[in-house]
């Protein structure tokens, strides 16, 4: 797998890796990436989850009992239950974010499909993530997924991130580069 080397650099690279590696030998892939769809979905929607995950006041029991319960409430497979366990245990909760992306790219790579990492001012829907999805099919040639995520900063436009290529239309790069240009 040609894109494992970069992953396995980071530290949550490493842990969607051994993850990965799980899954694919216990023939689990399909459920450990829908229990993290699951997850990240729960990230996104729910504060309370948010905070446990990412918040250092939560003590490594608590946050192993309340993984265990939330795993328990999220419907989530054994592998990806157990997986979260370790990261309360590890105190990594706080890298499930990276993780969660790092997987879905080895789980791209390994059924031969690209991902490309969209970032937008405001949620997409349904009209124009197709529209996104067309667009890229045509330039790279092949169907891509993409991994959306929301950062209000940005203002307006999108960020694509296919691999090392990253395409920048957002409205507070241009606002920068014009800042730069004026300074001289």
């Amino acid at each position: 797998m040609e894109n494992s080397g970069g992953i396995q650099a980071s530290l949550s690279g490493r842990y969607a890796t051994a993850l990965f590696e799980l899954a694919r030998e216990s023939k689990s892939l399909p459920q450990v990436e829908a229990s993290l769809a699951t997850v990240r979905q729960a990230l996104d929607e729910s504060a309370d989850f948010k905070a446990l995950t990412s918040s250092p006041l939560v003590s490594r029991g608590d946050a192993a009992k309340a993984i265990a319960a939330t795993a328990q409430a999220l419907k989530l497979d054994v592998t990806t239950g157990n997986f979260l366990g370790v990261l309360a245990q590890n105190r990594r909760l706080g890298q499930l974010p990276a993780i969660i992306r790092a997987f879905r790219q080895l789980a791209a790579a390994h059924r031969g499909e690209t991902t490309a990492e969209v970032t937008s001012a405001h949620p997409l829907d349904a009209e124009q993530v197709d529209a996104l999805k067309a667009q890229l099919r045509t330039r790279l040639g092949r169907d891509v997924n993409v991994d959306l995520s929301v950062d209000p900063s940005l203002l307006g436009g999108l960020v694509v991130k296919i691999g090392s290529q990253m395409i920048d239309s957002s409205i507070k790069t241009r606002l920068n580069s014009l800042a730069q240009a004026m300074k001289g």
